[in-house]
């Protein structure tokens, strides 16, 4: 997963991530060879989903038609927005797809309608 199926010099690229289950049909990802977190670019989805150890949502990151990150839905910590060290449900939006840095990226809770609508994603995740 990740990388667009992409090759690296004309090598084939291994993939760096594992399916693992599915959550109403988006792939459940866990990282191979110290890979943590989920990709960037999307190989074959519009949505992966991380869970922690103990199987409670941690994140989903949304792709676009071209399969850039354009979204990523997380419960964890985020000081900005909740006590430290407390898990909290927010919402980082990438203003230009492809451009990963803090610069281009927002960061705020989830809505009342964003709630119910990834709801079903969200394991574990007191609402």
């Amino acid at each position: 997963m990740g990388g667009r199926g992409s090759f690296a010099a004309g090598n084939n690229v291994a993939f760096t991530y594992k399916t693992v289950g599915r959550i109403n049909g988006v792939q459940v990802l866990e990282g191979l060879r110290g890979h943590h977190s989920l990709p960037v670019e999307a190989h074959s989805s519009t949505a992966y989903i991380k869970l922690k150890p103990d199987g409670t949502f941690h994140e989903m990151r949304i792709y676009n038609k071209d399969r850039y990150l354009v979204a990523e839905i997380a419960y964890h910590p985020e000081g900005k927005l909740g006590k430290s060290g407390n898990n909290v449900l927010h919402i980082h939006e990438y203003k230009v797809p492809g451009d990963f840095s803090k610069e281009n990226r927002t960061t705020r809770l989830l809505t009342q309608q964003e709630k119910e609508k990834y709801k079903p994603f969200l394991r574990g995740v007191k609402l």
